[in-house]
């Protein structure tokens, strides 16, 4: 079981929203994983876009009571997320997948639960795959 599970935005829209294509494959993803899920404040964002008011509201729920914690932000790591995104232009890398894929190469021994296939493109330090957990 990896050390720091890390989640985007499109799992979070999966889990949260049944209507979602995903939504019994996030539910069973996530059951087993340790807690509490990390993720960033670009992801927070997009999934609160994405999402109804009932499923925000869940959203609110999960981060209060500390099942979802925000772990990252910008502040200390703008060049490295820049960077990211300037080298993957063409893609195009969003900033939350760009911080997402930051927050793997600080954490220890991470995985991004997710539903998007950018992730499969995308290196940590330059040439490592980024673990992903992904239907």
């Amino acid at each position: 079981m990896p050390q720091s599970v890390v989640t985007d935005s499109s799992v979070l829209v999966a889990l949260l929203d049944p209507r979602d294509q995903h939504h019994g494959w996030a539910r069973a993803a996530v059951a087993n994983l340790s807690l509490p899920w990390l993720t960033c404040e670009a992801a927070v964002i997009e999934t609160l876009f994405l999402l109804e008011r009932t499923e925000a509201a869940r959203l609110g729920r999960l981060l209060r009571d500390g099942r979802l914690r925000v772990a990252y932000g910008l502040r200390d790591e703008i060049a490295p997320v820049l960077d990211l995104m300037g080298k993957y232009a063409n893609v195009p890398m969003s900033l939350a997948d760009a911080c997402l894929v930051r927050m793997t190469e600080t954490l220890p021994d991470p995985v991004i639960v997710t539903t998007d296939r950018d992730f499969k493109i995308y290196r940590r330090h330059s040439r490592q795959v980024v673990p992903c957990l992904m239907p």
